[in-house]
């Protein structure tokens, strides 16, 4: 182990100006723990339902506690990693992400297979932010301004497990159960441990960052976005008082933040960068509409439309497939004004598709809608990735990431919120009807925003 670290340190150093690849291998593994978990549980979660007798109000728990825990934890480690490096942080991160597989195959009941969902969301925290540190590091040592080829792998590797996600899914519940989509993460993990501590530097971003942490500040962001999480997800007078807290902390939050000089989240920058904030808002909206379709349609595929779970994984493949093949035809283009304005169009337009499908819809429908909605899969992710890179301060690229993760998981919990309320008595044609409505203004204001931000022009366009 000694002699093959000092060659890898050796062929690091044997290319100064090059980029080293062999740190993409561990940013593409670690960044696709989150994804394998959500695809695989889109078909997971009427089986898991059917076997501890609770219907799909309660199963959609399973898909907030990931991403509750994910949004939190995001930001949180975002700027641990900004502060101490990437590599501890990815590697403790992936380690959890064993755990979290390991509790999941073993769960007695849908609540403790909940809480190893949050050791999952949280396990995975850590993979992106690390990676885009990581990249930033790189890019810096050798003056590549704008690595539009990593950021399209790291993407196109997030849509290669959409689509052996789905499928793989069904596949192994019908080979041994729902338990196998969690024991899979325990493969994963070791991987990720193996390349990591090979191949990631021990000090890439921690020597030129703050390393003070705003621990009570961290603290009073996760708080206030739990309480609005936790109300978002059952709504209801009886629950007022989680608004309440939510409110509280998230004022008692900015007012800290903002007379800090080493705060968590630099406010007085983040709301001077209006660019960025528009970033962020597209990246609520557009994963809105996304989650909603790959969860609230999978279940009606299943419910509505009589198909089985393997069944239903293979009508995604379309899907995933379609956005494999954009995010490779226009991955390598820095631009992303372009990709916005028409992955909004064709997500807008298969948003309001959804309103025509009932039980006897034919399978050839099917098909076509979901590779329709691909295409906006593999558009609009890439492009607010991309943006992200060229408007964020470099020296916080690991929390300016983790807050893009943050609103794409936001936007998840809302979207679970929803099929939540519209599929309270079934994944039903009249619930998804009625969820196609919500997505199709959703998607009209995601349009809009892409249509009138002017700065999405300027990206691009140096490198």
């Amino acid at each position: 182990m000694t002699r093959l670290a000092e060659r890898i340190r050796t062929a690091r150093t044997a290319d100064p100006n090059g980029f080293d690849r062999r740190l993409v291998v561990p940013m593409v593994l670690g960044s696709v723990l989150n994804p394998v978990n959500s695809s695989m549980l889109a078909v997971a979660l009427i089986p898991i339902g059917h076997a501890f007798g609770v219907p799909p109000s309660q199963t959609a728990w399973l898909v907030t506690g990931l991403y509750l825990a994910t949004a939190v934890g995001q930001p949180v480690i975002g700027r641990l990693v900004d502060a101490f490096g990437p590599r501890r942080l990815y590697l403790a991160g992936t380690a959890l992400v064993g755990v979290g597989g390991l509790v999941g195959m073993l769960a007695p009941n849908l609540w403790v297979l909940v809480a190893s969902r949050v050791l999952l969301g949280l396990g995975t925290s850590a993979a992106y932010p690390a990676s885009m540190s990581l990249l930033r590091a790189e890019s810096e040592r050798t003056g590549l301004r704008s690595p539009a080829g990593i950021l399209a792998a790291l993407s196109i590797s997030a849509q290669v497990i959409a689509v052996i996600g789905p499928t793989l899914g069904g596949l192994l519940i019908g080979a041994g159960g729902w338990h196998l989509i969690f024991g899979v993460n325990v493969p994963l993990s070791a991987a990720c441990l193996a390349l990591g501590a090979l191949w990631l530097p021990r000090t890439a971003s921690a020597a030129r960052a703050d390393t003070r942490t705003d621990v009570p500040g961290m603290v009073l962001f996760a708080a206030s976005l739990t309480a609005f999480m936790l109300f978002l997800t059952d709504p209801g007078a009886a629950h007022w008082y989680l608004p309440v807290i939510g409110a509280a902390t998230g004022t008692w939050f900015v007012r800290r933040e903002l007379g800090l000089d080493a705060a968590f989240i630099d406010l007085r920058v983040l709301g001077g960068n209006a660019p960025l904030l528009a970033t962020y808002g597209r990246q609520l909206l557009a994963y809105i509409t996304s989650y909603a379709f790959l969860y609230g349609y999978t279940q009606w595929l299943q419910e509505g439309r009589g198909l089985s779970a393997s069944q239903s994984g293979l009508l995604l493949l379309p899907m995933s497939v379609t956005a494999i093949a954009v995010t490779a035809l226009t991955g390598r283009s820095p631009r992303v004004r372009g990709k916005l304005r028409a992955g909004a169009v064709v997500q807008l337009s298969g948003c309001a598709a959804l309103l025509f499908l009932d039980a006897s819809s034919p399978v050839w429908l099917l098909v076509v809608l979901g590779a329709a909605f691909g295409i906006p899969q593999g558009l609009n992710g890439l492009a607010n990735q991309s943006a992200l890179y060229a408007q964020a301060d470099p020296a916080r690229m690991g929390s300016s990431a983790g807050l893009l993760r943050t609103f794409t998981y936001l936007g998840a919990l809302l979207a679970s919120a929803a099929n939540a309320v519209f599929f309270r008595g079934g994944a039903t044609s009249a619930g998804l009807h009625d969820l196609a409505r919500l997505l199709v203004v959703v998607a009209g204001l995601f349009l809009v925003t892409c249509l009138t931000d002017r700065s999405l022009s300027r990206v691009g366009r140096e490198a």
